[in-house]
């Protein structure tokens, strides 16, 4: 099958990084972040970044159980939408979410651990890649089931609003998922019960290795709001600020009870489908499209953001890049020395 590409239809970034490309009658807030938040957004892009490097390497020395999948190229997509959030908001992940508790928060040691399965890791070892959870920061699970955390979302919804804690749920998932059943039952509910629900795909062009346009009857994800009476939003998935940007405003309509949106993240993952010690698929992405993804490689781009406006030196780069990998090290030293659950622990955490 052949691979058609087109640079010039991806959506441009900005000057200032803030594209603006909405399919509703919102208005980004288009005031920058306080220096602070800006700052920890690269910290927490590098941290999500630095630990897949990791565990790529991890895995492929076959020191890691079961498949790993990872976001590498789509941590703006991911940090943007988390830190639009408050301390206390829900998030939903997929299969490829090593990056989604980081971005919310969570401590990376257990992270790290949960991954080699070691009884210290965030599940206890039980879930591995796939299936992190960490309720201290409102993760509220993952799954390799595509879709499934979707309806799980609508539940996080309904019970902030029967509560009134005005808590919102940030469901993430991939393009592949709007093409299941889960994604439009989820979408319609949430609409017709008005729940606190930011519905956010990140839109990385593939389906395991199937390109979107074999398998989706619209080019934008978010055009199927419209069949839900939702805002549907499309943004730059490698410009963090644009991602806060659209996000912010979905949480602020969401708490002020008027319902779900649907957020689409135009954005790009650099390695394969998952992990495979060696072995490759068939081809199924031209190499100059991966080139042309690499060019606006979302650290890159918004550390040079950073730095001219003034906001961070090449030297605070180098020393905040250094610090998250004495972290990340630090979290795979933890892992290592941990050790495996026992035996006796083995019908623990059942639910039935």
């Amino acid at each position: 099958m052949e691979t058609t590409f087109s640079p010039a239809s991806m959506l441009s970034i900005t000057e200032h990084g803030l594209p603006f490309d909405t399919r509703s009658d919102d208005n980004f807030c288009r005031e920058l972040p306080s220096t602070g938040i800006l700052r920890e957004m690269l910290r927490r892009m590098l941290t999500v970044r630095l630990f897949e490097e990791s565990a790529v390497s991890i895995h492929s020395a076959a020191k890691m159980p079961g498949f790993v999948h990872t976001a590498i190229g789509q941590e703006a997509a991911v940090v943007g939408a988390c830190l639009a959030l408050r301390s206390n908001d829900y998030i939903t992940g997929t299969h490829r979410s090593h990056g989604h508790p980081i971005a919310k928060g969570a401590e990376i040691g257990p992270l790290m651990a949960e991954l080699l399965g070691k009884a210290t890791g965030i599940c206890r070892g039980k879930g591995g890649s796939m299936h992190l959870a960490d309720f201290s920061v409102g993760c509220l699970g993952e799954s390799g089931i595509v879709g499934s955390m979707m309806p799980a979302a609508v539940g996080a919804g309904l019970s902030a609003r029967m509560r009134g804690t005005e808590q919102v749920c940030l469901c993430f998932f991939g393009d592949g998922a709007a093409n299941c059943g889960a994604f439009h039952e989820s979408l319609n509910l949430a609409a017709i019960w008005n729940l606190p629900v930011v519905f956010f795909c990140e839109n990385n062009g593939y389906a395991s290795t199937t390109p979107l346009h074999v398998t989706t009857s619209v080019p934008d994800i978010a055009a199927r709001a419209s069949a839900y009476s939702i805002p549907g939003i499309i943004v730059d998935g490698q410009d963090v600020l644009a991602v806060y940007s659209a996000v912010s405003v979905a949480t602020e309509r969401a708490r002020a009870n008027k319902g779900p949106s649907l957020v689409e993240a135009k954005t790009y993952r650099y390695r394969e489908h998952f992990e495979s010690n060696g072995a490759k698929a068939a081809p199924y992405r031209l190499d100059a499209e991966v080139e042309y993804w690499r060019t606006r490689d979302p650290i890159t781009l918004f550390s040079r953001v950073l730095r001219e406006s003034g906001r961070l030196s090449d030297t605070d780069l180098e020393t905040m890049r250094s610090t998250v990998q004495e972290q990340v090290d630090a979290a795979v030293t933890f892992a290592r020395r941990s050790a495996p659950p026992d035996p006796s622990a083995l019908l623990e955490d059942i639910f039935i």
